[in-house]
């Protein structure tokens, strides 16, 4: 029998609604319930490719007995944390301020105010290693809520003022953040295995373009080492699914080769991004085939028949972690042959020992990257894996990843001269705008035919930093007025005292709290993509508020960001933008000179103002398309070769 999420759209909610937990969603109905009966609400935080997710549900959620204690006791609250990332990132700063860190499942006990008394993430259905069982959590809440509530309410405001604290607390400093970050990098790169820090490791491909764009600017060794490092490591490894392409949301080990094998649409076209960065700056040809085969990736697993993108495939096929991907060497063989299949499984690490619970994931730590000959037998073995097991898709199509994969199809457009990227640039920007989009109004997510809530603040700033992107790639007018339409709208809407912007507008329910979130996570935060909008905006329209609007978000995020610099790293690339502008070209066209042309000649990180007609100040020179460049404060002469100036 279903419970009420039956009616919903997203796939997660989906998911539990066979539960016999009685589930609500996030509605007034459950607070008020909650009121009536007096009883503390469990609120469950999550997302439709979440293995530990998976596994609490397993344990508890479809356990009869669990599900007893929570419909007795407690109302019970079912978030998507990818279709509300308001309250995902409320009650994610509860978690860690009770913690020390966070993750999903979130888990929160809170009253029917929505104040908060007890937070953490997974637990085992029964007490073991240290860490308490659900049912014991939920009986031991249950005795404090009818034997000492004063006690957790007292806990609830003490939590809620030091976050509302933490929300204001800004220090200035005038230190030299790019410098830092590039030393801070430093001291956490490893060296041997790529990227930063010890296991797990993510991708965090805004810290790659943060260090290739430093690279660029002052020609630092150590930063396009440790950036080329890393990109390479991770496509060696495992976390880069080698038979079907595109990249896995983390690896589990400091070698990149065990990866949590969810695959995330934002972690695909952050990463498509700074491959086509490490590929402008070396020339290297491996980099650029790598953007594309994850391009492909999306392009062939991951896009509607609309055009948008899906959000993400699952960890799990059968309830078994990374089953899908594995292989042993005798199905290799029963696919490509003796010959062939032997040669493949030395070139992959598959070997009868295996390198992930008696089986292997295919890799090429042990091998040359270069090798191209195994590339036509890849679709066999693709076909293979889709018939021997199931792997879960999310289909829901979001706009805040959407728009970051619209940005990095038309940077890959840029780089590789390929009419198909932009062509998925421009289907996915037209299924926002016909289903996710009213009048200056943008929405989260759309699902099964029905579009989600009101559109936050990531939203707004991701399809901004898409249009811009669009923009520079098709030279078509129209993205450019809609990212200024959009950003007027969030100047409008999202604005905040003191600088930056909040996660939710002033048409949004109000929550516990209201934050600006400035630290950046998996993806680059909100009001570090606004300031590159801002300045962006102001570069191609010259308009005075930009400007203004630019420099007071970048001296924001500046205090923000001046404890630890590179959790700020998205911000760090728009503050070395601000300080050392790219180059500005304005073009006046011709007759003859197409778009087309025109964009994929022009320099790849260059800003764009093109103008269809010349005016006083841009005339045409002997009548041909006409280039204007500035850099530094200071303009070349007109010239009708782009090359001669450049």
């Amino acid at each position: 029998m279903s419970n009420r999420l039956q009616n919903e759209t997203s796939p997660y909610l989906l998911q539990h609604k066979d539960n016999p937990v009685d589930w609500y969603p996030w509605c007034n109905e459950a607070f008020e319930r909650a009121k009536e009966e007096d009883k503390p609400i469990f609120l469950s935080i999550g997302y439709s490719a979440c293995h530990w997710c998976h596994v609490l549900a397993h344990e508890s959620f479809e356990d009869e007995e669990t599900a007893k204690l929570l419909n007795e006791y407690f109302i019970s609250i079912k978030v998507d944390k990818e279709e509300r990332p308001d309250i995902d990132s409320v009650y994610m700063a509860v978690c860690q301020a009770f913690t020390g860190s966070g993750g999903w499942p979130t888990s929160i006990f809170m009253t029917a105010d929505q104040k908060p008394f007890f937070a953490g993430t997974y637990f085992p259905k029964t007490s073991r290693g240290g860490m308490i069982g659900f049912r014991e959590l939920l009986l031991m809440i249950h005795e404090k809520w009818v034997h000492d509530r004063d006690m957790l309410l007292k806990q609830s405001d003490n939590i809620i003022e030091f976050l509302k604290r933490q929300g204001t607390a800004s220090s200035s400093s005038n230190i030299d953040l790019l410098q830092l970050a590039v030393e801070q990098y430093g001291q956490f790169y490893d060296k041997k295995h790529g990227g930063f820090g010890q296991a797990p490791k993510f991708p965090t491909p805004h810290n790659l373009l943060f260090l290739l764009d430093y690279y660029e600017r002052y020609n630092e060794d150590i930063c396009l080492d440790m950036a080329e490092n890393t990109l390479l490591s991770m496509y060696r490894g495992g976390i880069f699914d080698h038979i079907g392409f595109g990249f896995c949301r983390y690896s589990t080990d400091e070698i990149f080769l065990v990866p949590h094998f969810e695959k995330m649409l934002y972690d695909n076209a952050l990463l498509i991004l700074a491959y086509c960065k490490a590929y402008s700056i070396t020339k290297k040809e491996l980099y650029l085939e790598i953007a594309e085969k994850t391009a492909d990736y999306i392009l062939n697993e991951m896009t509607s028949k609309e055009g948008g993108f899906f959000s993400s495939q699952d960890a799990d096929s059968e309830c078994k972690e990374g089953k899908y991907y594995l292989f042993t060497p005798s199905e290799i063989i029963g696919v490509l042959g003796q010959e062939t299949g032997e040669r493949f499984n030395h070139h992959f690490d598959i070997t009868d020992r295996g390198n992930f619970e008696g089986k292997n994931i295919p890799n090429l730590l042990k091998s040359t990257v270069s090798d191209k000959s195994f590339e036509p037998f890849l679709p066999a073995l693709g076909d293979y894996r889709k018939k021997r097991y199931f792997l879960h898709r999310d289909e829901k199509i979001l706009t805040s990843w959407n728009s970051l994969m619209i940005a990095a199809m038309s940077k890959l457009y840029l780089t590789s001269k390929k009419e198909i990227y932009l062509c998925a640039a421009k289907n996915a920007d037209s299924f926002i705008q016909q289903h996710l989009c009213e009048a200056d109004t943008l929405y989260v997510s759309f699902h099964s035919g029905k579009r989600g809530v009101r559109g936050f603040l990531d939203d707004y700033a991701s399809y901004i930093f898409a249009q811009l992107h669009l923009y520079r790639a098709a030279l078509e007018q129209k993205y450019l007025d809609r990212a200024k339409k959009f950003c007027d709208k969030v100047i409008s809407d999202f604005s905040g005292s003191m600088g930056g912007f909040y996660l939710y507008s002033k048409e949004h329910e109000e929550l516990i709290l209201r934050p600006k979130e400035t630290y950046d996570g998996a993806v680059p935060s909100s009001n570090s993509l606004m300031a590159h909008n801002l300045f962006n905006l102001f570069l191609l329209t010259g308009e005075e508020k930009y400007e203004n609007l630019a420099k007071t978000q970048i001296d924001f995020l500046t205090k923000e960001a001046s404890d630890y610099p590179i959790g700020h790293a998205m911000f760090l690339k728009a503050l070395l933008n601000y300080t050392k502008p790219p180059m500005k070209i304005t073009v006046v066209l011709d007759e003859q000179t197409s778009k087309a042309d025109l964009s994929l000649s022009l320099p790849y990180d260059a800003v764009v103002i093109l103008l269809s007609k010349p005016t006083d100040e841009h005339p045409l020179k002997i009548g041909k398309t006409t280039y204007y460049v500035c850099r530094n404060q200071s303009c070349l002469p007109p010239s009708n070769n782009l090359q001669d100036l450049i």
